[in-house]
């Protein structure tokens, strides 16, 4: 059986929000965002089981509030569900890292009461979803955001910039998406960084947004990096 987790960054402050956490980056994902700047991680093969990351944790006693699932896609692992519960029976926090791909695997997930917090990435709108992530899964990203709204989970929607492919006028559309459909939190936005290996060979982005440029009565706009 493949192995699920391509490796663990230790300790982090950043990724959990008020959290001490340790981050699992799960091996696979269904998109190939041409922005990806984790390409070794969404091309690549596992190289820990469930197991080993279990083991990593009781090595380390109690010192840590949470744990997040990035990847790649987490999701997309069959067994993740009981992985969680053991994580849960250990008494941490869990956050998952997710493209909204899996609506039906999130379902399940908030019905079991396994995931505690959420960051949803808000690739793109449908007229360019496919351009950059090169999948047809915006419809499944709407039901997971759609879930999450009716479920009144704590999450944030967060978007990668590369300006290229996501223009001033298209954040703005994007919030206003977000308004229509009764989001109300929290939208980070990330400039793309340059000179980062990538799953394409981008040009350079611009780094000419600000926050102030994306006014919303309910939606609080914030630049990261």
């Amino acid at each position: 059986m493949a192995l699920p987790i391509y490796s663990i960054t230790p300790f982090t402050l950043l990724d959990y929000p008020d959290k001490t956490a340790c981050i699992f980056w799960f091996a696979g994902c269904n998109m190939r965002c041409l922005y990806c700047y984790n390409p070794d991680i969404v091309t690549g093969k596992g190289k820990l089981s469930y197991d080993d990351a279990l083991k990593f944790l009781d090595r380390r006693g109690k010192l840590l509030d949470g744990i997040v699932l990035s990847g790649g896609e987490c999701t997309l692992h069959k067994q993740l569900p009981g992985f969680i519960t053991q994580l849960k029976k250990r008494g941490y926090m869990v956050k998952i890292d997710t493209n909204g791909s899996t609506p039906a695997v999130m379902r399940n997930l908030i019905a079991q009461d396994l995931i505690d917090y959420v960051a949803l990435d808000f690739k793109a709108l449908p007229q360019s979803f496919k351009a950059v992530t090169v999948s047809n899964l915006f419809g499944n990203f709407e039901k997971t955001l759609s879930l999450l709204l009716m479920h009144n989970m704590k999450f944030e929607v967060r978007t990668t910039v590369h300006s290229s492919l996501i223009t001033k006028n298209d954040l703005a559309k994007m919030v206003n998406y977000l308004e229509v459909i009764g989001y109300k939190g929290k939208y980070y936005v990330q400039h793309f960084v340059n000179d980062t290996p990538t799953l394409s060979g981008l040009s350079p982005s611009l780094k000419n947004l600000e926050a102030e440029d994306f006014y919303s009565s309910t939606i609080q706009v914030i630049f990261r990096g």
